[in-house]
């Protein structure tokens, strides 16, 4: 099953140094499949990102993306691009320029109209409880949801434990994306 880093500042910090050092200190420990740099808060998202794909490469993450701006992830030459679950209409060019497109989706409509609209994979969530992310969906609408999809699903929301981990694996997902698992 792969495995899917998601960046919070709160954890990784908001300079290139604390960045650096936070995802060597990640990466000694874990080498996920995909990693996902993700922060809305930043003033500086062009030189952290940079940062971001520049360290991951060097411990050769398979799949490097860049949340939310596909023109961005392009220029900064990540491997992909992660979109919200409102940007369903950027698919297309963001697929035009060869990225590889995640989006976030939260129902079975949204994960059946990304795969309509050609995105690569999706993340489906909340799956277990998670801060601020709403009721979660339980690993019974996540089964629901893997029998529906052809493309990958990563399970997300909550995944903090290997249990949690093993459970979601059980329902057929193609992988799992987490913020707090990854912490050490």
């Amino acid at each position: 099953m792969k495995s899917y880093l998601i960046t919070d500042p709160t954890f990784y910090g908001n300079t290139p140094d604390t960045l650096k050092s936070s995802l060597a200190t990640v990466f000694s420990k874990h080498i996920p499949d995909f990693v996902v740099f993700r922060d809305k808060q930043t003033h500086c998202y062009d030189e952290l990102a940079q940062t971001f794909i520049e360290v991951s490469r060097t411990y050769c993450i398979p799949k490097i993306v860049l949340h939310g701006d596909y023109r961005r992830a392009n220029a900064l030459k990540a491997d992909g691009v992660h979109l919200t679950s409102t940007q369903f209409d950027v698919i297309p060019d963001a697929k035009a320029l060869g990225l590889y497109v995640i989006i976030s989706t939260h129902t079975h409509d949204e994960a059946l109209k990304a795969q309509k609209s050609g995105a690569d994979a999706i993340t489906y969530s909340p799956i277990f409880p998670s801060p601020n992310k709403g009721e979660p969906k339980g690993l019974g609408d996540l089964k629901e949801i893997v029998a529906k999809i052809r493309i990958p699903i990563f399970a997300l929301g909550g995944i903090v434990t290997q249990e949690q981990i093993l459970a979601v694996e059980k329902c057929g997902v193609y992988g799992f994306a987490s913020i707090r698992y990854f912490i050490p």
